[in-house]
């Protein structure tokens, strides 16, 4: 193996199953592509056996076995497999030539998804060699062709400031999720390029239409990461990817072709799908942070984002007859506090930081 001076961030909560087949599926492509890498998973506090199935996979006490539905099937790793754990000030372990090397990293509260990154971009970044920050969903998997792709690309040593590529989803397949997104600069709504067409006939998107990098499937330079700092953690969930790459100054954002992961949409927070609306806990904070992003960026333009959530909030109640959705809409946008259906899914310091 060789050094791609890669650091993984993988943030978990109440997703144990999910992040063993991401961690799983990461490490075998790796392995496939002839890298090693720094992997820090941090928990969010999570209230089921997310950690102890994290261990017990990390151990060999629990045999790998892939899911019947994903698209490929991770090769299972030899176990066990180097694991260091504690909380964020966890001191930085020597990685042996060839390893791979695996922090379980405790962030004590959920913290939100910027705020769990955070812990882990800053442990990645103690390590000198690490050049590139790859920020990973629990619940996606790392097909090996994707490790080869962003390899030949970072390689090519050409300065950027984010870098993602196409996010497919699991079920349904041979179905894009994203190419790259787009943000409205009037009502702060943001877009998914490419969204709902073929992954396999599809060809990649013209860069310049890509407003953001997912943070489902994002590597940032550490040139990037030192200028601008870590990810804004008070929008809590959604937007912290747009406002990143709103900061990014005069460094690019990159499309990588082939740099590929699918991606089981909206199992961790409840986000949309093709077959559902959102739930309230993601409704809420999606456009909670929508409104801190436009009146961040673009305050002129909030009385139209103000509009929108009016708008939007109204065709739950017509169209889907949901009222706690439309309810959650309304709360997230005007800053009120999280309705009941959200605040059931937050813990007491969880709700102090949201």
């Amino acid at each position: 193996m060789h050094d791609l001076s890669l650091g993984v961030v993988i943030v978990t909560f109440n997703s144990g199953s999910e992040a063993v087949d991401c961690a799983e599926s990461l490490l075998a492509a790796a392995a496939a592509a002839g890298v090693a890498l720094r992997v820090a998973l941090v928990d969010n506090a999570s209230s089921d056996d997310t950690v102890d199935q994290l261990r017990d996979w990390a151990a060999g006490r629990a045999p790998y076995a892939p899911p019947a539905d994903l698209p490929f099937a991770p090769l299972p790793l030899p176990k066990p497999l180097a694991l260091v754990e504690g909380d964020p000030d966890l001191a930085p372990d020597p990685i042996a030539a060839g390893d791979h090397r695996i922090a379980l990293l405790h962030s004590g509260v959920n913290r939100g998804f910027a705020g769990g990154v955070n812990v882990g971009l800053a442990y990645l970044a103690r390590f000198p060699d690490i050049g590139h920050l790859w920020v990973l969903n629990p619940d996606s998997v790392v097909p090996p062709e994707a490790l080869v792709a962003l390899a030949a690309r970072l390689g090519t040593g050409v300065p950027y400031a984010l870098l993602g590529g196409r996010v497919a989803y699991v079920r349904p397949a041979d179905m894009i999720q994203i190419d790259g997104g787009t943000v409205n600069r009037r009502t702060g709504v943001t877009g998914n390029l490419n969204l709902g067409l073929p992954d396999s006939t599809t060809p990649p998107p013209d860069p310049a239409a890509i407003d953001f990098i997912m943070g489902a499937n994002m590597v940032a330079s550490r040139a990037f990461y030192e200028a601008v700092g870590p990810m804004r953690e008070d929008y809590f969930l959604y937007y912290e990817e747009v406002d990143w790459a709103m900061r990014r100054g005069d460094l690019p954002l990159v499309y990588c072709e082939g740099f590929r992961i699918y991606h089981r949409a909206g199992s961790a927070i409840g986000s949309p799908t093709l077959s559902r609306i959102a739930t309230p806990f993601s409704l809420y904070f999606k456009h909670r942070g929508r409104m801190m992003f436009l009146r961040r960026f673009f305050p002129r333009n909030a009385p139209f984002g103000y509009a929108f959530t009016l708008a939007y909030a109204a065709r739950l109640l017509v169209r889907h007859r949901a009222p706690a959705e439309a309810r959650a809409v309304i709360a997230g946008a005007f800053g009120l506090a999280p309705p009941a259906a959200v605040r059931a899914r937050l813990g007491p310091r969880a709700a102090e930081i949201a």
